[in-house]
């Protein structure tokens, strides 16, 4: 008789936000008149940018002729798109990034789960706490996290790195040395940044213990201060010791076209062996790459006219977050983000759990977040609020809270 992957059963529950959209569909279904503002999953509302828009048609004109025609995408992705990336996301910041050592993808959440193929089952890792769930459950299925303990809430055989808000929810080295190190700034869920300095720390210390740093940039198009790295490349000696994953999804409102990149540089080593080659290797047996017409658009991002249209959306979003961070301020709460990230990470009122929180703001005013407790164990008693709402329903949201 066949058998099952075991390390699925070591998963608590559901996916975070499956947990959500479940509770939330019940209360509608109970509640059909309720009109409920989402400010929960990080999902962007403002339409594709007129310039991605234009590529894209363009593109399906050329799919319609034989003679402009494309089948199956280069595995790591058409030259147009990776020449862009690394002009405009590396050499332009002074990164010694080649187009090369980029791999084109669907997204970043799928890359952020299946890079761990390429490492070995007896990696240690180590996250951050709260951390963005797919790096741990990822893990967990494949068999490197240990028994789940229902007491900590954590799994025995990984390394949680406390983001506290007295360390301004940025972590510190682990006591015990870890194999694999998760890093995502800005952060997701909390919003916090680390400045060039303190990401140069994290580049020697990984080198120093011969660790491999999975750096998740998903968000750097919104920070605003100029000594917030946007790329772990910007740190001497990154090319030998980091892997970056990005996305178009926040930076230019790709949730529904879905693309990202990874960027494994060729001086990462295992020995004598490159993980560029096995990355290459998973990717080309694993992945037909990201539509043509998808790439076109990915193209767009880096034109002038993409470019900006693209800054007024990111500004956009931007001026959600400053709304939602000085309203609840203003009411009283304890917040932090909201300055280089589209989320906002606040304290629960009234020593509440996350879980109580959700309930009440769904109940009571009809806005959905996100548990902090779904981000681990150092997330409970802290709330996360995105910023991808429209104005209008950002305003109300707020108006909801402070009046409740």
């Amino acid at each position: 008789m066949f058998t099952i992957n075991e390390n699925y059963l070591k998963l608590p529950g559901s996916y975070l936000f499956s947990n959500i959209a479940k509770k939330v569909n019940a209360y509608q279904s109970e509640n059909p008149e309720a009109q409920i503002l989402r400010l929960g999953i990080g999902d962007v509302t403002q339409p594709l940018a007129p310039a991605i828009i234009e590529a894209l048609h363009k593109a399906v004109d050329e799919m319609a002729n034989a003679e402009t025609f494309h089948g199956y995408a280069p595995d790591l992705g058409y030259e147009f798109l990776r020449s862009a990336i690394a002009k405009n996301d590396y050499k332009d910041r002074g990164c010694d990034i080649a187009a090369d050592e980029i791999f084109v993808s669907d997204g970043a959440k799928c890359d952020s789960g299946n890079i761990q193929e390429i490492f070995g089952l007896d990696n240690k890792i180590a996250v951050c706490d709260p951390v963005y769930p797919v790096y741990v459950d990822t893990n967990v299925m494949a068999g490197r996290s240990g028994e789940y303990n229902p007491n900590t809430q954590n799994f025995d055989g990984m390394i949680y790195m406390p983001c506290l808000e007295e360390n301004d929810f940025v972590p510190e080295f682990p006591k015990e040395n870890p194999d694999i190190i998760y890093l995502c700034f800005p952060n997701n869920p909390t919003g916090a940044t680390i400045t060039k300095a303190q990401l140069q720390e994290w580049v020697d210390y990984a080198k120093r213990i011969g660790a491999v740093i999975i750096y998740d940039a998903a968000y750097e198009a919104y920070i605003t201060e100029e000594e917030i790295p946007h790329s772990i490349y910007e740190c001497e000696g990154a090319r030998e010791c980091a892997i970056e994953l990005h996305s178009f999804s926040k930076n230019a409102g790709f949730t529904g076209v879905r693309l990202g990149y990874t960027v494994v540089p060729k001086d990462l080593k295992c020995g004598d062996v490159q993980l560029h080659s096995l990355w290459a290797r998973r990717h080309g047996t694993k992945y037909n790459g990201a539509p043509y017409i998808v790439q076109r658009a990915g193209e767009a991002v880096y034109s002038d006219a993409g470019k900006a249209q693209l800054k007024e959306q990111v500004a956009y979003y931007m001026q959600n977050a400053k709304v939602i961070y000085e309203g609840l301020k203003n009411a009283g709460y304890s917040v932090s983000g909201g300055v280089n990230a589209p989320y906002i990470w606040l304290k629960t009122p009234d020593k509440m759990t996350s879980w109580e929180f959700f309930d009440k703001l769904l109940h009571e005013a009809n806005v959905v977040g996100t548990p902090g407790s779904g981000f681990g164990a150092h997330g409970e008693g802290y709330f996360r609020l995105s910023a991808f709402g429209s104005h209008e329903n950002t305003i109300k949201a707020v108006e909801r809270i402070t009046k409740m």
